[in-house]
């Protein structure tokens, strides 16, 4: 009985000693170009789906004003467009090099319209670990979580006016008038 109980110790205590020299081999797949390593997707996405059915909160609705929609465009477009894309443009370079990729939030097959709203807010305000989607608590108001999971819920009926708003080009920030100036003063003396 005592050598089976010591096999027993010994086999517990080779399943931590081997992943202990596999990621110390340098062979784990580390680069956002490599594929998943073993059970990653697995224990990734059931540690996710659990800690959002736990924590994420629940929500009846994800009828939204057109206000509230225009405020979470906003905050789609200064803080996640990046990232989720627009709609009518391809993905951004920083999203094809992250890995996993982001989802395309505006194009089928990657809206999250069908999740709960209570889903979209909680991944905003927490992100979520080893994927390069940050959590924006502290950056973002609790209000603006909400706009902008309200808008992801409603990316497939969206009203005109949101959507020329989603789809409208970035504005770009003119000058102060000071620095117009003494730009065209230097550029005055160099001739």
């Amino acid at each position: 009985m005592g050598k089976f109980i010591l096999g027993v110790i010994i086999g517990i205590l080779l399943i931590p000693a081997a992943l202990y020299f596999y990621c110390r081999s340098g062979i784990a797949p580390v680069a956002t170009a490599a594929s998943p390593m073993p059970f990653e997707k697995f224990f990734s996405r059931t540690a996710l789906h659990a800690t959002i059915d736990r924590q994420a909160p629940k929500t009846k609705s994800t009828r939204a004003t057109e206000g509230e929609l225009l405020a979470g465009i906003d905050v789609y477009r200064h803080n996640c467009g990046g990232c989720h894309g627009l709609p009518g443009r391809p993905a951004s370079n920083v999203a094809k090099g992250m890995f996993p990729r982001p989802p395309q939030l505006f194009e089928s097959g990657h809206m999250v319209t069908d999740d709960p709203v209570g889903e979209s807010y909680w991944k905003v305000k927490h992100g979520i670990r080893l994927s390069g989607m940050p959590g924006f608590t502290g950056l973002l108001t609790d209000e603006q979580i909400w706009n902008v999971s309200l808008l992801l819920a409603n990316a497939d009926k969206l009203p005109p006016s949101a959507q020329q708003a989603l789809t409208a080009p970035p504005q770009i920030p003119s000058p102060p008038k000071e620095q117009t100036k003494a730009a065209t003063k230097s550029s005055q003396g160099n001739k």
